[in-house]
């Protein structure tokens, strides 16, 4: 079964490398406890937790802690410096943005995870995004998670342990994070970005704990303007037909998001495959025009990972406008995540009745799930959207 373990930690005492990992002092202690002397090393973890609490960063913390000089994740020695800077040669990260991670990267890991370290005290495998993996894939992991070499430590990240084959999440000890407080994030905001406290705050309220969004919000012009002009749309819509509309905008900006940041990370590959095959100019050799299309074929499958995430952040968001909605009917005091947009919240609630919101959360769940399950997200989102047009006359 998982080992699982309870701690506390005063949230003062989280310096060095620790600093970033905010409102989670529980499992930064699990950690810290099994890095000391003292401590019992685990050689797989699983760190789980929602999107944006921070799971790659508390993985990076613990490797650097692995690896540091004091033992303690100073933050200031070379082995925390590199590992946090991702150069260090005893630690491995995989991140991806495509729909999946391969059986083939993964094989790549295991026999990375086999080798002894070169310089540090541990060789540490990160997989972030661990749930992208598929059966066979976890196949290929089991046994160098049931049988590492002594020196390796193992750092799978996902939601939730259930999003691994239980044979995975059974080798694992797990460490659970918890979506930090807005104002925890907002400080994080201030300290380690310089945001102004205003900003930060409602930056951190609207992003509902989600780190990443957070910083988003705060730094990229007109992010948060752009998050209630998409709040109002939603609470105005009257007619299907608007609401067909809406949804064919959504997934336009979507897609062009998406094409954007895949376009970009594509050329970047494609650039760093030519040039390590030597040809800077000229053509590709036809042995190599297969590796080509493997490239454009992964950037394909990001490219249709990233509309899905950034139609699921819409949801998100959209919850959160209709869960405001609702506080304001039921007059709970709870504070609100979108007060800029409070005279459309106010609005929404005299004309309509918490039974009817309540149906509306329920169907933006519904959304998320249909878009994950592969249903077309255009789809989904005219389903998501006429709803609440009807629901709303």
């Amino acid at each position: 079964m998982p080992q699982t373990e309870t701690a506390s930690t005063d949230p003062a005492s989280l310096t060095g490398v620790w600093a970033d990992v905010v409102g989670q002092e529980s499992a930064v202690a699990q950690f810290r406890r099994a890095a000391s002397p003292e401590g019992s090393l685990a050689q797989a973890w699983l760190v789980t937790g929602p999107p944006g609490s921070g799971r790659s960063t508390a993985a990076r913390a613990f490797a650097a802690t692995l690896q540091c000089a004091t033992g303690e994740g100073c933050g200031t020695c070379t082995a925390c410096r590199t590992v946090l800077a991702g150069t260090h040669p005893d630690v491995t990260v995989v991140a991806t943005d495509k729909l999946s991670i391969s059986k083939d990267e993964v094989r790549s890991l295991v026999l990375t995870a086999q080798r002894s370290p070169a310089t540090g005290r541990h060789r540490v495998v990160i997989i972030e995004d661990a749930d992208r993996m598929s059966a066979g894939t976890f196949n290929v992991l089991l046994k160098s998670i049931e049988e590492p070499p002594p020196l390796t430590v193992w750092m799978l990240c996902a939601p939730s342990a259930e999003d691994l084959a239980p044979t995975i999440r059974s080798r694992c000890r797990v460490v659970t994070l918890t979506v930090p407080r807005p104002d925890v994030v907002a400080e994080l905001l201030v300290r380690r970005d310089g945001v102004d406290a205003d900003t930060a705050e409602r930056s951190a309220r609207a992003a509902q704990g989600h780190i990443g969004l957070a910083l988003r919000y705060a730094t990229q012009e007109g992010a948060l303007a752009s998050r209630e002009t998409a709040a109002r749309t939603l609470l105005s819509l009257r007619s299907t037909g608007a609401a067909v509309l809406a949804a064919q905008s959504l997934v336009d900006q979507a897609t062009a998001e998406a094409a954007a940041h895949a376009d970009e990370v594509s050329a970047a590959e494609r650039e760093r495959f030519l040039h390590s095959a030597g040809i800077d100019d000229g053509p590709v050799p036809p042995a190599l025009r297969g590796q080509l299309r493997q490239l454009e074929e992964d950037a394909k499958r990001r490219r249709t990972r990233l509309v899905r995430d950034v139609l699921d952040r819409y949801l998100l968001d959209a919850h959160s406008v209709l869960r405001d909605v609702l506080t304001l009917q039921l007059g709970s005091g709870s504070e609100l995540v979108n007060p800029g947009v409070l005279d459309a919240l106010e609005q929404a609630a005299q004309e309509g009745n918490a039974r009817v919101t309540l149906r509306l959360l329920d169907a933006v769940g519904t959304a998320r799930a249909r878009i994950a399950g592969n249903v077309p997200p255009l789809l989904a989102l005219e389903a998501l959207l006429s709803q609440v047009a009807v629901s709303s006359r």
